[in-house]
């Protein structure tokens, strides 16, 4: 028996090493002689290569629009050739190929415990997970009401997410009640005041930029304290097709200057601002993120990218936009292979999401379908925890149910497990007839290392009736409602820097507002 506690105590022990950064999603076991992660491809090596090729082409012989003149230059200084049209930019082959070789494969996304801390590539070759952005609407967790996102709903975001072990950061939705013009300065103050997580900065303007840098420096203690450990990340988005807007290339310098790691993020739509093709769709994407990542290597070197397609297909029927689509999935986990598998980039597309309103049977379909394409595909990270209706809406009892998703789909991709001892060789190649294995050792040492639901139900009709049909969406807004009401990390920001941030919120107010002759509307951060 001493021995047998022994073997069982080494395992855990094992275990636990290997469960990669620890910080973000359940532990599993993975075996040293363990393979690569198990994969699901659409292409081939050669499809791969063809299609990046058209990127490639598309980009030295057409190329981009730049609409900041000075990284215009800065790219025709560094080798960019001028096209066809007065204002584009031609990126030769040799210029992508530098940028690529230089960028980083790695990056760090901190938060502000150790224990929120997170490390890409994950070592267990897994993903981590972030909540939804730019949502408009949001979906009360009591009575399912739709209302308009505010700064209420922010805290409830945050709130949620801080409980949920799969979500690895949070990003700040649009808000309503404040002036249009510094929604993004709003949300992202009062959010990161509430979490202790990492944070995703989206910018609406130009001139928030700076501010929300600034922000962000203040909740980690310090411009410097910000480079070393960057406790928030920034995304930059093309202008679909082969645009960029002054915006997004500030983002980019200051993401750099500020050491915080890039989200080149291409947004086509299949049938509007690409070809009606997945493929199509697929090398828009691809040629935009690359396009990105060779301004960050000319503008900011060093910075870490992660490529980032979010994949849409517009509905030829209605003109509404989809990513749940069939077009948008396939055209999803193929961006991921080409830019991860192909370009080893580190690479970020919605792993949930749902072109319907409520999270109802066609949500949670569309979504498990959405999460297990691009996580086969390679994904290092799935967004778009708790949107509803294509990104436009926020729902925290989605928000569980995808958590839950998000571990299911952490456990099938696991590499699996081919050593002896894992297959219990010894017994299975001694085993009598009539005879079982329910007490063997080996089913013992692993009765415990099964996935276990937390939100998903396992019982039988009995109990279900007798439970007056509590299904696996009670559950989820029973424990959205706890988390809730739940108290606040600790230590999340310290007074002296409440303070600075609201000073930061209001002379925002007063340089931004007061320029465009807006109202200003001052909110407790």
């Amino acid at each position: 028996m001493a021995e047998r506690k022994r073997r069982i105590n080494r395992r855990r022990r094992t275990s636990a090493r290997n469960d990669g950064q620890g910080q973000t999603g359940n532990a599993f076991r993975v075996a040293a002689d363990a393979g690569p992660r198990p994969a699901f491809r659409f292409l081939d090596d050669g499809a791969r290569q063809q299609l990046a090729g058209r990127a490639f082409e598309l980009l030295g012989n057409h190329g981009i629009v730049v609409n900041h003149q000075g990284a215009a230059a800065a790219l025709e200084a560094a080798g960019a050739r001028r096209g066809r049209d007065g204002d584009r930019l031609r990126l030769p082959r040799e210029m992508l190929a530098e940028a690529l070789a230089a960028t980083p494969r790695t990056a760090g996304l901190y938060g502000k415990r150790p224990e929120r801390n997170l490390g890409l590539p994950r070592a267990d070759q897994g993903f981590i997970m972030r909540s939804g952005t730019g949502a408009h609407g949001y979906v009360e967790p009591g009575s399912g009401d739709y209302r308009n996102m505010d700064l209420s709903a922010v805290d409830e975001i945050a709130a949620v997410c801080n409980g949920l072990d799969e979500v690895g950061f949070i990003a700040h939705p649009f808000v309503h009640g404040v002036a249009e013009q510094i929604s993004d300065i709003y949300g992202f103050a009062r959010l990161i005041a509430r979490t202790d997580k990492h944070v995703w900065i989206q910018p609406y303007q130009k001139q928030n930029i700076d501010y929300l840098m600034r922000i962000a420096a203040v909740a980690a203690g310090g411009e410097q304290e910000l480079r070393d450990r960057p406790l928030a990340s920034c995304i930059t988005c093309s202008f679909s097709p082969l645009e960029f807007k002054p915006m997004d290339t500030e983002a980019i310098i200051l993401s750099g200057r500020f050491g915080l790691p890039l989200h080149a993020c291409s947004l086509p739509t299949a049938g509007g601002t690409a070809p009606l093709s997945d493929t199509g769709t697929l090398v828009m994407a691809v040629a935009e993120v690359l396009a990105m990542v060779t301004q960050a290597h000319v503008l900011v070197p060093g910075t870490p990218v992660i490529a980032t397609p979010l994949m849409f297909t517009l509905d030829m029927r209605t003109g509404s936009a989809l990513q749940a689509c069939v077009e948008s999935l396939r055209a999803a986990a193929m961006a991921i292979e080409v830019l991860k598998g192909h370009f080893g980039l580190l690479a970020h597309t919605y792993g949930a999401g749902s072109d319907t309103p409520d999270l109802d049977g066609q949500s949670m379909a569309e979504r498990a379908l959405l999460g297990q394409g691009v996580a086969l595909a390679g994904a290092d990270i799935l967004g778009g925890l708790g949107q509803l209706e294509c990104a436009t809406v926020f729902s925290p009892v989605q928000a569980v149910l995808d958590n839950e998703v998000g571990a299911l789909l952490r456990a099938f991709i696991r590499p699996p497990a081919l050593g002896d001892d894992d297959l219990n060789w010894q017994e299975m190649s001694n085993i009598g007839a009539g005879a079982h294995f329910l007490d063997s050792l080996h089913t013992l040492e692993h009765c415990r290392s099964q996935h276990q639901p937390t939100v998903f139900l396992r019982q039988d009709r009995d109990g279900y009736e007798k439970s007056h049909r509590r299904n696996a969406t009670d559950v989820a807004r029973e424990r959205a409602l706890a988390l809730i009401a739940a108290a606040p990390p600790e230590g999340v920001l310290d007074e002296a820097a409440r303070h600075e941030i609201a000073d930061l919120v209001a002379t925002a107010e007063r340089h931004i507002l007061e320029a465009a002759n807006s109202p200003v509307v001052n909110k407790t951060i």
